[in-house]
């Protein structure tokens, strides 16, 4: 028997029970906004950023190999403290410098000897006795493959577009700036899927209901991330408004939530091309009010190759950001393949993260225990666990390695998913000149130390008579805090001038409501 291939429907579904014969073909990807490799327009454009690498405490005594943008390289730290990002492959024979010796200046091949700086340069390709001078020539004339790079707080970064093009590095100020007593500490954790769909999940707020707080097995929920489990604000979905701002180069959003008929949570998320995140204050409980909370966790999802990516960043800790002080306590869970605030992010359960959030959370009985954690997320104790509570890891890497965007069916909520995608395509394609790397470098050379919306607040605002009218007010709240926090950033205010002004401004528009 024939197929008719016009029958089959490239995977959109025919709106016929049993159809799903009809759907078997799958569409392409998304190339312009999932392939990052050396020549393509994505790979390119995110190569012109300063690039997290790979975690400090990753460059031990011996070298780091490390794969990004499909390209395979080598990180050290030579033994007077210089950081080394080399291709990996010696350019003598291509042995790979992943087993290189770290000298005091630079790494020497394990093969054949050759020693090479920091920048590439060849400092000396052993010779016979008698022939140095000749060695030493050749020498001369021989470079390996580098990328200029430095550390920051944990972590390793690097600037791997054209050398003559070097940006600066945006030293965010509601970021690195951290409150007394805070402190930036790195994590990095691997996800194995196309970055897009890790970035998209950044913007996906409405996901935090379904995938956080409840379980495919009854009795195996994971605590909330945000406040104790079954506390009022976070077991209704949030209202998610999406603003493009900073000219296009970066998207804003708010969620909204009613705490109760005095008081509302607004919570601002921002995007910033090409590929990072900042996320506002993760444990609150909406007890009291808040204003202008600032950032709590700043984050880059780096393409490992087309089907691997990583989560890298920074969670801000301490008294200023967190008062209840959770992220202190589980500071030791913050690094290489862990992170603190939700099992669930990384292949590897954490047993001990899931007892810390039931205590927090008052849980009577006995959870059935998390495993030892496992090195492969498909090991079958990991696996059930997986399927009993699956966190952002399985849904997002159940997505394909590649996600298909044109099977997708969107919703409202999905607004920011579109939009940070569309702000994507527009700057690779040249359609938003202020969003190409040249702009942004212009853009950090005239403020290097740019601010941005994030933000968490707890306002002293009424709630409406009907819910139509909540709504209504929601979004009006919302539209306004943006638009004064874009006055603020067009005003050029900075630190404490731009709190005050942040201030005394929803001191006024809570009044507005009374």
């Amino acid at each position: 028997m024939s197929v008719n291939k016009a029958d089959l429907t490239a995977g959109r579904p025919k709106l016929i029970p049993y159809g799903g014969y009809y759907s078997s073909v799958i569409p392409d990807t998304e190339p312009l906004l999932t392939e990052s490799g050396p020549g393509t327009p994505l790979g390119d454009y995110m190569r012109r950023f300063w690039q997290p690498v790979c975690l400090s405490e990753e460059l031990t005594d011996t070298p780091r190999y490390v794969e990004l943008f499909g390209e395979e390289l080598v990180a050290f730290r030579d033994l007077s403290g210089n950081v080394g990002v080399l291709h990996a492959h010696c350019c003598h024979r291509g042995a790979s410098l992943e087993y290189g010796l770290v000298k005091e200046q630079g790494i020497m091949c394990c093969y054949h000897g050759w020693v090479f700086d920091v920048d590439g340069k060849c400092l000396e390709v052993p010779a016979a006795k008698g022939e140095e001078a000749e060695g030493e020539k050749f020498a001369a004339g021989v470079w390996q493959p580098a990328y200029k790079a430095f550390e920051r707080s944990g972590l390793v970064f690097a600037y791997m577009g054209p050398p003559e093009e070097e940006p600066a590095f945006p030293e965010w100020e509601d970021g690195f700036t951290v409150a007394d007593g805070d402190e930036l500490v790195a994590f990095s954790n691997y996800q194995d899927c196309n970055w897009l769909q890790v970035q998209d999940n950044s913007a996906d707020q409405y996901h935090h209901i379904p995938l956080h707080t409840t379980a495919v097995v009854p009795g195996h929920e994971q605590s909330t991330t945000f406040g104790e489990a079954g506390a009022a604000p976070y077991l209704v979905r949030p209202d998610l408004q999406f603003y493009p701002v900073n000219e296009g180069r970066s998207m804003a959003w708010t969620s909204s939530r009613r705490i109760d008929d005095g008081k509302i949570f607004i919570r601002i998320n921002q995007q910033m091309l090409p590929d990072i995140s900042f996320h506002s204050y993760l444990f609150e409980t909406g007890e009291a009010r808040k204003v202008f909370s600032r950032l709590h966790m700043i984050r880059w999802t780096v393409p490992v190759n087309d089907t691997a990516s990583k989560m890298i960043g920074w969670r801000v800790i301490g008294p200023g950001i967190d008062p209840r002080g959770i992220g202190v306590a589980l500071k030791h869970l913050i690094g290489f393949e862990t992170i603190d605030f939700l099992d669930g992010q990384v292949s590897r359960r954490r047993p001990e993260l899931q007892k810390y959030w039931d205590a927090k959370a008052g849980s009577d009985g006995e959870r059935v225990p998390f495993p030892v954690p496992q090195p492969d997320h498909r090991s079958r104790e990991s696996y059930k666990d997986a399927q009993w509570a699956p966190g952002d890891y399985e849904a997002i890497i159940s997505q394909r390695p590649i996600a298909v965007h044109s099977l997708e069916n969107p919703m409202k909520a999905d607004g920011g998913v579109y939009m940070f995608r569309k702000l994507l395509r527009d700057a690779l394609s040249g359609d938003n000149p202020n969003a190409s790397a040249s702009a942004f470098n212009e853009w950090f050379k005239k403020d290097p130390t740019p601010s941005v919306y994030c933000q968490g607040n707890i306002l002293m605002i009424p709630g409406a008579k009907n819910l139509p009218d909540e709504v209504a007010r929601r979004r009006d709240i919302a539209d306004k805090i943006i638009a004064l926090n874009t006055e603020s950033l067009d005003s050029g205010l900075k630190g404490a001038d731009r709190v005050a002004f942040i201030n005394e401004k929803y001191a006024e528009l809570e009044k507005s409501y009374d």
